[in-house]
């Protein structure tokens, strides 16, 4: 009798163990990255540097560069790339107080090779993006609206941005494109005049790819090469202010709290204007992985500078 009492006991911690370990299964696969935040529940960075969402936005074995997040902040599109490979753009949600895994989008529905440089419109309503044929050529700015669930068939921008090879669009709050244009090396906007971009102008930027604007124009970030340090050859952020008479500042160096004897490029700013975004090359292989660190920074440089400047 005592034996079948050992044998049943032994069967029920079998059967509990089994349902505690189906329990966390589940668990485990129905997690989403992260919950309840804007940023995958990431701890908000200080004045240096640090990398975002390890091991959920920044993977290694694949490179990241460049990110755009909704103005809700409850959406985010990011380029992947593998090296060899052409980059595609994934996305991920805010549903439930839960972060969906981040999956990739075909906006263009393999009619391009590449698609790359995600941005969110200030008004949510459009996603607009770089896509190109092999080998990086005819590199147009396209779009899609954003439905509530899905996205419309993508179309490219009717607009002389793209007379040129073009790429990295980003909107200001007013609506104001800018892009940097390969054709001619140079950084370039676009005004918005009812949803449409008729004209463009050479952006006056001493130096720098990937011009992004911030939400209200105050300043823009680029990179480029150290150009103080023949030491540090690799592609740094600047950052250039807006005068009051409209003109821009020389590019001034973050320094070493943002960049490093790594390269860095695709800075962007968060809807909110809280945070600098940009890539960083460290990963084994050359590989960049996202960082982020707070525009304080950014506002503090804006201070000394037009101080110095009275």
């Amino acid at each position: 009798m005592r034996n079948n009492y050992f044998i049943v006991a032994i069967l029920v911690l079998a059967l509990f163990l089994n349902a505690c370990n189906t329990k966390k299964q589940e668990s485990k696969d129905s997690d989403s990255p992260t919950i309840e935040s804007p940023y995958f529940g990431q701890k908000p960075p200080g004045l240096t540097a640090e990398i975002f969402a390890p091991g959920i936005v920044s993977i290694n074995g694949r490179g990241e560069g460049s990110i755009s997040f909704s103005p809700d902040l409850d959406e985010v599109y990011f380029g992947v790339f593998k090296e060899g490979g052409d980059p595609s753009v994934y996305f991920s949600k805010l549903e439930d107080k839960k972060w969906t895994n981040p999956k990739k989008v075909n906006f263009t529905k393999d009619k391009k090779v590449g698609e790359l440089h995600p941005f969110v419109s200030p008004n949510g309503k459009k996603i607009y993006f770089t896509a190109y044929d092999s080998d990086f050529e005819n590199g147009k700015i396209w779009y899609v609206n954003r439905f509530e669930n899905s996205w419309s068939n993508a179309i490219q921008l009717d607009s002389p941005i793209n007379g040129d090879d073009v790429f990295y669009p980003n909107q200001a709050k007013n609506g104001d494109l800018f892009y940097f244009n390969i054709s001619k090396r140079k950084s370039y906007y676009a005004p918005n005049k009812n949803g449409k971009f008729p004209e463009v102008h050479e952006l006056e930027i001493e130096f720098g790819v990937h011009a992004f604007i911030s939400p209200s124009q105050d300043f823009l970030v680029v990179n480029t090469r150290n150009r103080e340090d023949a030491q540090r050859n690799d592609s740094e952020i600047y950052v250039c202010f807006k005068k009051k008479n409209g003109t821009w500042s020389k590019p001034i160096n973050l320094g070493n709290e943002v960049n490093s004897n790594f390269g860095e490029t695709s800075p962007s700013i968060t809807p909110d204007g809280k945070y600098l975004f940009f890539s960083r090359y460290n990963e084994e292989g050359g590989l960049p992985n996202f960082y982020w660190v707070s525009t304080e920074i950014i506002h503090k440089l804006k201070t000394a500078y037009f101080k110095k400047e009275q």
